[in-house]
C-alpha cells in the first residue's frame, strides 16, 4: 500500500490529467445544460440536477432518458446526491461550481420575498387562522409546494378564480404545516391561513401565476369609538355561540369538520385581521363566495361584526 506522501504526489498528479480530460460540458445536466447542482443519479444509471428531475417527475414518473419507470424511486421521495459527481466538479471547475452555487442562492433568495412575486394558488377561499387543507396534484403546483419548502418561506398565496380575471383581487397568504407525499408524486398538503392582502400587479412563472401584494390591515380605533366595538363585539359573539348550538343537522356535521366556535380573544384589535372566531364563522356561513370575499377585503372590524350580526340574526329567526 502507498504511503501518505505517496498517496499526495499521485492525488496531484490526478488532478491537472483530471481537468485536462474533462470539459465542463462533460459535467452539465442534460435538462436544463448548466453545470450540475445537487446531482442525483436514477437506478436506471441516469445523473441529472435534483430541482431538474423532480421537475419531470412532477408531470410523469419516467426517466426523462430512457423513459423507464421511476415509481419505486418517486414512493421513496427521497434523492441522495452523487457524492463523487460532486468532489470531481470541487476538484476541477471550482470556480465554476461556486458560480453556479451563487446562481441557486440568488435564485432561492428571489423566491423568499414575500411581497414581490408571491406564488399563487388559484382554488379556494381561505382565511386568517382557518386550516386550509390542499389535494396537490397539478404539476406547476408540486413545483410551487416544492419552492416554498425549499426556499424556506414555506408560504404562498391563496385566491379565488374570478370572472374576466385570473384569480379574485384580494387573498390570504397560507403558511405549510406538513406535507404528505403519496406514491404517484401526489401530496396532501395541511396549511393555516395567515394575513390577508391585497393583489397589486399578476404575473406568472413556470406555468403558476403570481403577483405583487400589500398586506391588508383593519382600521384600530380608540376612546368611545373603541367601547362601542367591543359591546358589538360581545353581541355577535353570543349569536354566533347561539348558533353554534342551534343543534340542526348542518351546523353539528360543520362542528365535526371544522371544530368547535374559537375562543373570544383579549384584545380584539391586536391582530392586523381581527379575531381569528369571525373568519371561522364565514367560513361556515352559508355564504356565496362573492359575498365572503367582500367580508374579507373590508378593513373595518365594525362593518365586519355588523353584517355577521344581520347574517347570524336572519339565520336564528329560520325554523330549524
Amino acid at each position: 500500500p502507498l504511503d501518505e506522501e505517496e498517496e499526495t504526489a499521485a492525488a496531484k498528479c490526478t488532478q491537472p490529467c483530471l481537468r485536462e480530460s474533462l470539459s465542463i460540458s462533460d459535467l452539465e445536466c442534460s435538462l436544463c445544460i448548466r453545470m450540475f447542482f445537487e446531482p442525483v443519479t436514477t437506478p436506471c444509471g441516469h445523473t441529472f440536477c435534483k430541482e431538474c428531475l423532480e421537475r419531470c417527475l412532477d408531470h410523469r414518473p419516467n426517466c426523462p432518458l430512457c423513459k423507464q419507470s421511476l415509481r419505486e424511486y418517486l414512493k421513496a421521495g427521497r434523492y441522495s446526491p452523487t457524492v463523487l459527481l460532486q468532489d470531481i466538479m470541487l476538484a476541477t471547475f471550482p470556480a465554476q461550481l461556486a458560480e453556479r452555487r451563487e446562481l441557486h442562492r440568488a435564485e432561492m433568495a428571489e423566491l423568499s420575498n414575500l411581497t414581490k412575486n408571491i406564488p399563487i394558488f388559484v382554488c379556494t377561499m381561505s382565511f386568517p387562522g382557518i386550516p386550509c387543507p390542499l389535494h396537490v396534484f397539478e404539476p406547476r403546483y408540486r413545483l410551487m409546494i416544492r419552492r416554498c419548502q425549499e426556499s424556506g418561506t414555506r408560504r404562498f398565496g391563496m385566491c379565488i378564480y374570478e370572472n374576466g380575471k385570473s384569480f379574485a383581487d384580494y387573498g390570504c397568504m397560507l403558511e405549510i404545516r406538513q406535507v404528505e407525499l403519496l406514491a404517484d408524486g401526489r401530496s396532501l398538503v395541511d396549511t393555516v391561513g395567515r394575513q390577508r392582502f391585497r393583489v397589486l400587479s399578476r404575473g406568472h412563472r413556470d406555468g403558476y401565476h403570481t403577483a405583487d401584494i400589500e398586506y391588508l390591515e383593519d382600521k384600530k380605533v380608540s376612546g368611545e369609538e373603541l367601547q362601542e366595538l367591543q359591546c358589538l363585539h360581545e353581541s355577535t359573539y353570543r349569536l354566533a355561540q347561539r348558533f353554534c348550538e342551534h343543534g340542526d343537522l348542518t351546523s353539528r356535521h360543520i362542528l365535526m369538520q371544522h371544530g368547535p366556535l374559537p375562543e373570544k380573544e383579549e384584545d380584539i384589535q391586536a391582530s392586523a385581521d381581527g379575531p381569528t372566531w369571525c373568519w371561522w364563522l364565514i367560513s361556515i356561513l352559508p355564504l356565496d363566495p362573492s359575498y365572503q370575499l367582500n367580508l374579507f377585503s373590508c378593513t373595518s372590524l365594525r362593518a365586519r361584526l355588523s353584517q355577521l350580526q344581520r347574517i347570524l340574526t336572519a339565520l336564528l329567526q329560520q325554523p330549524p
